[in-house]
């Protein structure tokens, strides 16, 4: 089984929920081999409610002693670009977030995450309890900026939005753009690379293929 679940679907506590729901049904059901997708950094008590809730879900995986479980740990999506978070702006030639323009942000292609989910169920002996970080491309915003204005063949330009207007529409995505600021992911892409043998997809490359499409 692959389990992922959506907070900002569900909730914070309706994700906790489905996901320790699903993990116990799994196991129940004689489920050899479960991988869950958490988030990167979901261990280093971060305070971000939609990290730390993955934490306590990824206990009860540990807990429930499947022959093999793997977590799966991405960093931000390069697919958030295009949900209607940031691609209104971008379709309008601005690249609004509330980050500092001199923080450097890792992101991970959707794709990629895939890959290494598919590692997981090819080699669940290998990688069984592992919990892996996994990130594919580091870049400030001004730089994303950039690289998705070549992809696009227009200008878009990075704009800081203020982290109070964010808060007023979610007090857990503020939390978590601060702590971009002040913290950030710590994935090792390079190390990834050579022990999983996955090539990581930078941004340019994610953002010529969406181009394409």
């Amino acid at each position: 089984m692959f389990a992922v679940q959506n907070t900002w679907e569900a909730g914070v506590e309706g994700e906790e929920a489905q996901s320790k729901r699903i993990a116990e049904i799994a196991r129940k059901n004689g489920v050899q081999y479960y991988v869950y997708t958490s988030v990167a950094s979901a261990h280093r008590k971060t305070g971000i409610p939609h990290f730390d809730n993955k934490w306590r879900i990824e206990e009860t995986v540990r807990g429930l002693t499947f022959p093999s479980h793997v977590i799966i740990r991405p960093a931000f999506f390069m697919e958030n670009f295009l949900s209607p978070w940031f691609k209104p702006g971008i379709d309008q030639g601005k690249l609004m977030m509330g980050i500092k323009p001199t923080t450097v942000l890792q992101m991970i292609a959707v794709a990629d995450i895939g890959k290494y989910g598919l590692l997981a169920f090819e080699k669940p002996t290998e990688l069984n309890r592992r919990e892996i970080d996994i990130a594919g491309d580091a870049h400030t915003m001004p730089e994303t900026a950039n690289i998705l204005s070549k992809a696009a063949g227009r200008t878009i330009v990075f704009q800081q939005l203020p982290i109070a207007e964010i808060r007023k529409s979610s007090e857990d995505f503020a939390i978590m753009l601060e702590w971009f600021d002040r913290v950030g992911y710590d994935v090792d892409i390079a190390g990834n690379a050579k022990k999983y043998g996955i090539k990581p997809t930078t941004l340019g490359e994610w953002a010529a293929s969406v181009r394409r499409d």
